[in-house]
């Protein structure tokens, strides 16, 4: 993981057709999981495919990449842990649960972060953002405020609508609005953009 004081230039590793490939990489288990589910109505099914997708997802991303992205493997450790619960106990209760954890762990450890002065968030993207400490500050509450955001659409989604309204929502609602967020930080990335020495 990069260095948060090292400036340097994004490597090769960061071009458009690699980014593009870790989107899919870390994309597709979720898109095979939304498949399987809508053709075999069966979420337990899904789930057990999902796993497989996700672990095997993990693996190539070591290998293609030499290293695995912090947020898709804690991800990746949580549907491992929570899809073996959904599966072993035949209650998919534990796999509608994960989102809502997982969004909820990434917003405690950016605000815990913060507490300690820290920003987490250029340890993951520092190689791909260059920006001042305001900046980071900014776009750490910001992300953070999102992923609780998410955690309560998650939760009010599966508590109140059904499991394939609640599987399409995780394609075609948190995707599109993680995108739409991403792409709305980018006057801030702007507006704090650090001189590099």
């Amino acid at each position: 993981m990069a260095d948060a004081t090292d400036v340097k230039q994004p490597d090769s590793a960061d071009q458009p057709p690699q980014q593009l490939l870790k989107m899919l990489m870390e994309l597709g288990p979720l898109v095979v999981f939304f498949v399987i589910n809508a053709v075999t109505k069966d979420i337990l099914l899904g789930t057990a495919v999902f796993m497989v997708t996700t672990a095997i997802s993990l693996v190539a991303s070591r290998f293609v990449f030499g290293h695995i992205p912090m947020m898709p493997l804690i991800s990746g450790v949580f549907v491992l842990i929570f899809g073996g619960l959904t599966v072993w106990l035949q209650d998919a209760l534990f796999i509608k649960l994960k989102p809502t954890i997982v969004n909820t762990l990434f917003a405690a450890i950016l605000l815990s972060g913060l507490y300690f002065k820290q920003f987490y968030l250029r340890y993951i993207l520092g190689h791909v953002f260059k920006l001042t400490d305001d900046g980071w500050q900014i776009l750490t509450i910001r992300w953070a405020l999102f992923f609780l955001v998410l955690a309560g659409l998650n939760e009010i989604v599966w508590r109140n609508f059904s499991e394939q309204t609640w599987i399409a929502f995780k394609i075609m609602g948190v995707i599109p609005l993680t995108i739409i967020f991403g792409i709305a930080q980018m006057g801030l990335l702007r507006k704090h953009a650090a001189t590099e020495a």
